[in-house]
C-alpha cells in the first residue's frame, strides 16, 4: 500500500483521479474482526452464530477446519436466498427476501445515502434480515417503518437539505432515491520516507497467482444469476466459468494453448482450470477469479436449448467453474489474495472456453496485410488530445458519401424529429453493465456455454475490446457496439419480405411476424449486431417468467432480432 501511495503521489493523482474526501463505502469488511471470529470458533467460544451476506465454507480458505469449528456452535443461523454451502450445515435457514421485494438503504460514498423501494410483493414466505432482527427484539415494525424511523433520527439531521418537516424530507428522498449528507473531510497525509523503508523480501521461485473478483461476478452470492454467468468478462470476453489468465510468453514456455487445463499447486493446495492467454499479462503472474464453483450451480448444466448436438454447460453434477478460495491465505490478520511460489503444469485435458470476441488486436494478420491493405483495422477511431486540438477531424478515416444519395425514391419524405444515440468513448470503461441492462429490458434469453461457444449468443449489444502495441507496451480501447440504425441500412435492401424497415423517425425496425429467417440481413450487416433465434428458448417456469418484461414480446424460433433503440 505504501508503494501504491508513493506512485499516486508522484503522478499527482490525489485530488484529481483519486478523491480521498469521498471514500467508497461499498465494502466495509474487517478482515481482522473476521480472523478473531474464526479463532473464537476454533476455541469453542461461540454459542450462537448468525451468518448473512457470506458463504463461510465457500468464500474462505481451510473450509474443512471451519466446518469442524461450526459443529461446536450450539446454534448456526444462515440468512440466504439459496442453499449455499454454509446454509446446508446450518441449524436454521431463514430465506431472505429479494432486493426487489424489500425496502433498503445504502451508503455508497460518505456524503450520499440512497434508498430503494420494493417493486413486487414477496413471492414466498420470506422476510429481510432487518425485519427478522426487529421481530426477535420485540418490535412489530416492518421494513419501511424501521428505515423511515432511522432516516428521521439519523439521516435527516445530517442532510444538506433537511426540509421543513420530516414528511417533506422523506417524500423527496423517496422520489429522488438519494440524499446528500454533510460530512467532515478527512485530511489526507502522505509520508514519502515510508515507501523508502519498505522491506523488499525475496519472492519464492515459481509463479505468482493473483486471486481477484470479476466486475460481472463480484462474489459467490451472485453465482446463481445466469445473466452474470453468461456475461462476457470485460477483459477476456469469456463467459461461463473461471480460468487461469497467463501471458503469451508463459503459455509458450509451458506449451499451453487456450483451453488446455493446467494444474496450479501452492502449499499443498491444487486447482485445475482451463488456460486463457491474455496479451499484456506479466510473464510470472497468473490470474484466477474468485466466486465460482458454488454449490447449486449444477442446475445450469442444461441451460439453453436441448437438441441433438447440444453439450451441457457444466459436466453432470459439477458446478460452474472451480472454487479458488482455498488458495487464499491469512497473513497478519488480513486475507491475502496473492500467493507466491506457485507451480504450474499441464493436466493433459482440454476444456473449450466460451469466448465472444476471437480477435483483439488492431493489427491485421499478415495473410491480409500482405495484399496491400493497411496494417491496422479501422474499427476504432482514436487520436491524442494534442492532435485533436490541432485538427478536430484527426483520427477519423476518410469517407466518401454523397449526401444526396438515397436508395429509395423520394415518395416517403422524413419529417419531424429523428432519434440518435451517443456513447462517450472517453468515459466508457467496458464494464458491460449496459449489456445486462439491455438483456433485462428486452427479454434476451440465456443460451448456455455451448451456444456461446458456437457464436450464437443473443446479446443485442456488446462491448468490443481491442489492444494496440507490442509486448508490454499495449494501449487498450473499448467500444460498445449495437445496431447503428443506418440511414442507408444494408439490411433493409436485402430482406425479401420487408421484415426490417426504416421508420419516419430514422429507426431501423424489425417486424417479427414478417420475418421468414433468411438471415440475409445478418450477412449484410457491417457491424454484426443482428441475432437469429435458432431455437425456441424455454419459458416454462412460471416463477422465472416473472423476470420477463411484459412490454416486450418474446421472440420465437426462426426470427431475427436486434437493438430497437429502446
Amino acid at each position: 500500500q505504501q508503494l501504491v501511495n508513493a506512485i499516486n503521489e508522484h503522478l499527482g493523482s490525489y485530488g484529481k483521479t483519486l478523491d480521498v474526501t469521498r471514500p467508497s463505502r461499498q465494502r466495509l469488511g474487517d478482515d481482522a474482526a473476521l480472523a478473531k471470529l474464526l479463532e473464537e470458533l476454533a476455541e469453542g467460544q461461540v454459542a450462537a452464530l448468525f451468518v448473512a451476506d457470506i458463504d463461510l465454507l465457500h468464500d474462505l480458505p481451510e473450509a474443512s477446519r471451519l466446518r469442524t469449528a461450526l459443529k461446536q456452535v450450539d446454534l448456526v443461523v444462515s440468512f440466504a436466498d439459496h442453499l449455499n454451502a454454509t446454509a446446508k450445515v446450518a441449524d436454521v435457514v431463514f430465506p431472505e427476501s429479494h432486493l426487489l421485494e424489500s425496502w433498503n438503504d445504502f451508503q455508497p460514498v460518505a456524503d450520499l445515502v440512497s434508498i430503494s423501494q420494493p417493486t413486487i410483493r414477496p413471492l414466498g414466505k420470506t422476510r429481510t434480515l432487518l425485519a427478522s432482527l426487529a421481530k426477535w427484539s420485540g418490535q412489530t415494525a416492518d421494513d419501511r417503518t424501521l428505515i423511515r424511523r432511522h432516516w428521521e433520527e439519523h439521516i435527516r439531521p445530517a442532510a444538506k437539505e433537511p426540509a421543513s418537516s420530516f414528511t417533506e424530507f422523506w417524500d423527496k428522498a423517496v422520489q429522488l432515491g438519494f440524499v446528500e449528507r454533510k460530512v467532515t473531510p478527512i485530511p489526507a497525509t502522505y509520508k514519502a520516507p515510508a515507501a523508502l523503508t519498505w522491506d523488499r523480501k525475496a519472492v519464492p521461485e515459481g509463479y505468482t497467482v493473483v486471486l481477484y473478483t470479476k466486475v460481472g461476478m463480484p462474489g459467490s452470492h451472485h453465482a446463481h444469476n445466469p445473466w452474470l454467468q453468461e456475461l462476457p468478462d470485460p477483459v477476456t470476453k469469456v463467459s461461463w466459468g473461471n480460468y487461469v489468465c497467463l501471458g503469451p510468453k508463459t503459455a509458450e514456455e509451458l506449451g499451453v494453448e487456450e483451453g488446455d487445463v493446467v494444474e496450479l499447486t501452492v502449499d499443498g493446495e491444487k486447482l485445475e482450470l482451463p488456460a486463457y492467454i491474455l496479451a499484456g499479462q506479466h510473464d510470472r503472474v497468473l490470474g484466477v477469479a474468485l466466486g465460482y464453483g458454488c454449490p447449486g450451480t449444477e442446475r445450469f448444466a442444461n441451460v439453453g436449448p436441448q437438441w441433438l448436438e447440444a453439450r451441457p454447460t457444466t459436466p453432470p453434477g459439477e458446478p460452474v467453474g472451480r472454487n479458488a478460495a482455498p488458495l487464499l491465505n491469512w497473513q497478519r490478520n488480513t486475507l491475502r489474495c496473492v500467493r507466491h511460489g506457485v507451480s504450474v503444469r499441464k493436466a493433459g485435458r482440454h476444456r473449450a472456453l466460451a469466448v465472444t470476441q476471437l480477435y483483439h488486436s488492431l493489427k491485421l494478420p499478415e495473410s491480409i496485410a500482405a495484399y496491400g491493405a493497411p496494417d491496422r483495422w479501422a474499427v476504432v477511431q482514436a487520436t491524442t488530445l494534442e492532435a485533436f486540438r490541432k485538427d478536430p477531424e484527426a483520427g477519423k478515416p476518410e469517407v466518401h458519401v454523397d449526401e444526396n444519395l438515397d436508395l429509395w425514391p423520394p415518395d416517403h419524405p422524413k419529417e419531424g424529429h429523428a432519434w440518435g444515440l451517443l456513447v462517450d468513448l472517453n468515459a466508457c470503461t467496458g464494464c458491460s453493465a449496459c449489456v445486462i441492462a439491455c438483456q433485462s429490458e428486452n427479454n434476451i434469453p440465456v443460451v448456455g456455454w455451448d451456444e456461446v461457444r458456437r457464436n450464437r449468443e443473443m446479446y443485442w449489444m456488446r462491448v468490443d475490446r481491442y489492444v494496440q502495441g507490442e509486448d508490454d507496451d499495449l494501449d487498450v480501447r473499448v467500444q460498445p457496439m449495437m445496431c447503428q440504425h443506418c440511414d442507408h441500412a444494408p439490411c433493409e435492401t436485402v430482406c425479401p419480405v420487408l421484415a426490417t424497415v426504416h421508420s419516419e423517425e430514422g429507426l431501423n425496425q424489425q417486424a417479427y411476424n414478417r420475418c421468414v429467417g433468411t438471415r440475409y440481413c445478418a450477412n449484410n450487416c457491417p457491424f454484426k449486431v443482428r441475432r437469429f433465434n435458432w431455437f425456441n428458448y424455454r419459458h416454462d417456469d412460471d416463477r422465472e417468467n416473472l423476470a420477463l418484461n411484459p412490454d416486450v414480446v418474446v421472440r420465437s424460433r426462426g426470427v431475427m432480432e436486434k437493438c430497437s433503440m429502446c
